[in-house]
């Protein structure tokens, strides 16, 4: 099959839906299937990179871009690749472009729904009597873009009855973004490098290191995670370290936050690094901690898992069947149960190596070849059912 991917972000930017795109396109391919995707243009971005094709853009909302113009000569050119199907990861710019086209040329338009943007509201809305105003309309164009689809996809059931509450109509298949497991755990990166990484950080021998990636937002809730965390990594019996991984707008108020609470000495900002390389980071850290519930699956989880890290994190429903509870991480609700469920594990050096062993096995069933084909079979189910004769369906 001829596949075309519409995105607004993709590799080398470092968020959940670039990392998803670059996956779906990799091990589509490993089928055979021929993908090409169209983005937005970035300035890290290889000009030449094989099946990628890039529509002008601005930055917006922090490292974020959208597209602004795509030529005339692109569109005659997307017409004449013979695509069998459009699958969109955005609605906005790339997807409209994406969905518009598929309309056009008459063939099957599926949607992969990655953000629910009503917990993002508080980036466009200042006054906070407005906010209720935001998430509705937010609430309005997922589900106008979502019913548009002829099919509509989501990583986690979390997703799915949430789109059902919107009031989505399409069919909605749950297919999880899967991770290139080969890229984490003990074979990933050079062992080499681990010292002087862990020497530039400021990371001592015999430092435990309690590790957050993500984006440095609101949403992400890393200030509760500063809050938690203030007595125990001033009381902690064995040296403890913060270690943050990711940049974002709310970057300068965390490091604030943090020397207000007298932990900026345990407390370790790292910035946003770069996708080939964050392999090592997850590499330094003994717990992964997250205290996020915006998430519609949470990438870093499963990252962090097939990294060998215990996850301890904030209960929330895409982590149903991800974390479980005591084998290969801890959900926790409460400050005291999560500080208890660090200390368990960072106490006790064979159950960090029982639950480390346990966080590996626990992604194995999240194989690239297994999410193709997943979606694979999706994809020709959505194009049989585009080319049934219209009443056959009735007959079956």
């Amino acid at each position: 099959m001829k596949i075309g991917l519409f995105t607004d972000t993709y590799y080398p930017q470092i968020n959940g839906v670039a990392t998803s795109v670059l996956m779906h396109k990799k091990f589509l391919e490993m089928l055979g299937h021929q993908v090409y995707v169209f983005t937005t243009t970035d300035p890290r971005a290889d000009p030449h990179e094989p099946g990628v094709f890039r529509v002008t853009s601005l930055p917006f909302a922090s490292s974020r871009r959208i597209g602004i113009f795509i030529h005339p000569k692109a569109i005659s050119f997307i017409r004449r690749l013979g695509l069998d199907a459009i699958h969109t990861h955005t609605e906005f710019s790339l997807g409209i472009v994406g969905r518009t086209l598929a309309k056009l040329l008459k063939i099957p338009f599926l949607h992969t729904y990655h953000t629910i943007y009503e917990n993002y509201t508080h980036y466009i809305v200042k006054f906070g009597v407005l906010e209720p105003a935001a998430k509705k309309l937010a609430r309005s164009i997922s589900t106008r873009f979502c019913n548009s689809a002829d099919q509509v996809i989501v990583p986690t059931e979390k997703v799915r009855s949430l789109l059902l509450s919107y009031g989505v109509r399409p069919d909605i298949g749950v297919i999880p973004t899967p991770i290139d497991v080969s890229r984490f755990g003990s074979g990933s990166g050079s062992s080499a490098e681990l010292p002087e990484l862990r020497a530039s950080l400021g990371i001592e021998d015999g430092d435990k290191v309690l590790l957050y990636i993500g984006r440095m937002a609101k949403e992400k809730n890393v200030d509760l995670l500063l809050q938690h965390l203030q007595d125990y990594l001033l009381l902690a019996k064995e040296p403890v370290k913060l270690l943050l991984v990711g940049d974002g707008p709310e970057r300068k108020r965390l490091e604030e936050i943090a020397e207000e609470y007298g932990i900026a000495h345990r407390t370790i900002f790292a910035g946003e690094v770069l996708w080939d390389r964050v392999c090592l980071y997850y590499r330094l850290g003994d717990v992964f901690v997250n205290a996020s519930q915006s998430e519609t699956q949470g990438i870093t989880y499963t990252e962090a898992l097939a990294s060998g890290l215990p996850v301890v994190a904030m209960a929330d429903p895409c982590l149903e069947g991800v974390i479980r509870h005591g084998a290969n991480g801890f959900v926790f609700q409460e400050q005291a149960d999560f500080i208890r469920y660090v200390e368990a594990i960072l106490g006790d050096r064979l159950m960090q190596e029982r639950m480390s062993a346990e966080a590996c096995r626990s992604v194995s069933e999240l194989t690239g070849i297994r999410f193709a084909k997943d979606v694979e079979g999706l994809y020709r189910e959505t194009i049989a059912r585009a080319y049934m004769p219209v009443g056959s369906e009735k007959l079956s």
